[in-house]
This record gives C-alpha cells, sequence and structure tokens, in this order.
C-alpha cells in the first residue's frame, strides 16, 4: 500500500489516478524493484526517456504483481485466491495479479478487515487449546498508546 502511494506521489497523481492510469496502459513499462527509493529512480529514469504515465502506472502494478506472483509459487497455492488488506482495493493490481495467476482473485466485502478477523479466530483457537491443556495463560500488562506507521 505504501509502495503504491509514495510511487503515485512521485509521478504527481493520486492513487485513484494510478489504477485509472494503469488500466489504460497498452504497453506496461518494466520497474523492476519493489523498493520505494530504487522504484522512484527508475520511474523517473523512464519518464525522462519519455515513457507514458499509463505506461509507467502499469509497469508499478505489474512489479508488486510479480512479487507477489513469485511468494505464492513458493505457498503452492491453489485456484481460489482472495486478496486482502490495501491491495484489494487497487483495481489494477487484482486484474495484474489475475493475469499472473491465470485465474479470478476473491476480493472481500471488507478487505482491510480479513487480517484481523483471522488473527482473532487464530487467538480464540489458541486460547481454547490452552485452556484444554490446564496450562495457564501467560498475561503481562498491556497499555493502549498511539502508534503511528509512517512519518506525515
Amino acid at each position: 500500500g505504501r509502495f503504491l502511494e509514495v510511487t503515485a506521489e512521485s509521478i504527481g497523481v493520486t492513487l485513484e489516478e494510478l489504477n485509472k492510469l494503469a488500466l489504460q496502459s497498452e504497453i506496461k513499462v518494466s520497474i523492476s524493484n519493489t523498493c520505494t527509493v530504487f522504484a522512484a529512480q527508475e520511474i523517473a529514469s523512464q519518464l525522462a526517456d519519455g515513457a507514458s504515465l499509463e505506461d509507467i502506472a502499469a509497469g508499478i502494478f505489474d512489479a508488486i504483481a510479480t512479487r507477489t506472483y513469485g511468494l505464492m509459487q513458493k505457498l503452492k497455492v491453489e485456484k481460489d485466491i482472495v486478496i486482502t488488506g490495501g491491495g484489494a482495493k487497487n483495481i489494477a493490481l487484482v486484474k495484474t495479479l489475475e493475469n499472473k495467476v491465470g485465474c479470478p482473485v476473491f476480493i472481500p466485502p471488507e478487505p482491510f478487515l480479513t487480517g484481523a478477523i483471522g488473527a482473532a479466530l487464530l487467538g480464540m483457537e489458541l486460547s481454547e487449546q490452552i485452556g484444554e491443556d490446564d496450562l495457564a495463560l501467560k498475561k503481562k500488562n498491556r497499555y493502549l498508546e498511539e502508534v503511528t506507521f509512517y512519518d506525515s
């Protein structure tokens, strides 16, 4: 998600506009890095060489889809594929990933929540197992505090 935001900013568009541009592309530009800094350098170079924003946008989504597909191949993924998190809200990423895997990619109604729901279900299962084994659940004091993931 953050990679897409930063790369969109680097070409002066919003994330929504980046999706629209990518869907209009006919020839994607190769972006070989998914490191934000190196990808920004590649994008600047492609712009200097005269590449269109549409083709650069398509290349950005292709870089992420290629990386994701490579990781999926290591996991022996089956044909019912679900994309969760912020990536699921980027239709260009979903379509690019579908082209890579050769089948539809499903998007849950609330893709931002699926990871949290899965973690809660695993936690519930773990606590039930601990209860069944008569083991004390290790507890420590936890405090609520504000968290910032990215500097603004």
